[in-house]
């Protein structure tokens, strides 16, 4: 995967192309906790936002553009987010039992 984008920490598993930008999700082995593994970047490259983690030790494993605008994510310990698009805050979360 190599649109000129370099990953902060790991590998990138997923890119989504948005009209703010690109979403990153890189691979959650490896990263360190203490981040955010999904971010947003713009036009030249910079993190407009870091996802919001349901948990500090969170990282993600999943993401989906899911139609209302949001972006559907899964966490490594079962948690499910909606996050918001231009803020990369959470709007809604669960989790999996």
């Amino acid at each position: 995967m190599d649109d000129g984008i370099k990953p902060l920490h790991t590998k990138i598993e997923k890119m989504i192309q948005i009209s703010d930008g690109t979403i990153v999700m890189e691979s959650h082995s490896g990263f360190p906790f203490s981040e955010s593994n999904l971010y947003l970047l713009n036009g030249s490259g910079m993190v407009v936002w870091k996802a919001e983690k349901p948990d500090p030790r969170a990282l993600f494993s999943r993401i989906m553009l899911s139609e209302n605008y949001t972006l559907s994510t899964f966490t490594i310990n079962g948690q499910f987010c909606e996050l918001d698009l231009k803020t990369g805050k959470i709007v809604s979360q669960s989790k999996f039992t």
